[in-house]
């Protein structure tokens, strides 16, 4: 049996066997130290990577803590839509069917085909995120919808004036009562082919009857129409 220990400071062929048998001690002990050579190579690295990992495990930590801590931070796609708040929009709303959204000055809502019609210019303001009121600017009626789906103008700003603005896959908007719904479906503001509103209860999202489009009012065509 082939037996040796290395010295420090001395060579480890000095204390191998010399005699021609000992040559398969010889190559075990040439692997060995192959070994031992990798395995201190390898030490120093694997122990660097080893506090680099242990340094990013602990800066992640700090980062994360640090932005649940923070108020703004609160969620991963938290927004703040503080600024659509009270944001005017002076808008005619042109409906699939070729028509303009009007509110006259009796407070009737219905459609019309001239583009210059006065009581067809109007205001539509963010009361809530995704929620606005629309006002004629000259009849001054608010659109609304009441519980029984009836679309009307309303003088006064109430629940009925809460309309959810939603943009469809066509790029038309719809809106639907914020307050009221039937059977849990949501009604909407629609005009039909004669131009006359439709009843909430008989109109779906998907119907290009409730689908507007908002077209945006030159500033010299404001005055016109006061």
């Amino acid at each position: 049996m082939c037996k040796w220990r290395l010295i420090q400071g001395a060579s480890a062929y000095a204390h191998l066997p010399s005699s021609s048998s000992s040559s398969s001690c010889r190559s075990r002990s040439y692997c060995f130290l192959l070994l031992l050579l990798m395995s201190l190579s390898l030490a120093a690295p694997v122990h660097e990577r080893g506090q680099e990992m242990l340094l990013l495990k602990a800066t992640n930590s700090s980062s994360s803590s640090s932005s649940s801590s923070s108020p703004a931070s609160a969620g991963r796609h938290v927004r703040s839509y503080n600024h659509l708040r009270g944001d005017v929009r002076w808008r005619k709303l042109y409906s699939f069917n070729k028509f303009f959204l009007r509110i006259e000055k009796n407070g009737n809502v219905s459609g019309t085909k001239k583009d210059n019609c006065p009581y067809s210019i109007l205001e539509i303001t963010s009361v809530e995120i995704g929620v606005v009121a629309v006002k004629s600017i000259n009849s001054n009626y608010y659109l609304a919808m009441n519980k029984s789906g009836k679309v009307y103008g309303s003088k006064e700003f109430n629940n009925d004036c809460k309309l959810k603005e939603r943009i469809e896959e066509n790029g038309y908007n719809t809106y639907a009562s914020f307050f009221w719904k039937n059977n849990g479906r949501q009604m909407f503001v629609a005009l039909n082919g004669r131009g006359a509103t439709r009843k909430g209860q008989k109109t779906r999202r998907k119907n290009t009857t409730a689908h507007f489009l908002p077209m945006v009012v030159e500033p010299q065509m404001k005055g016109l129409f006061y």
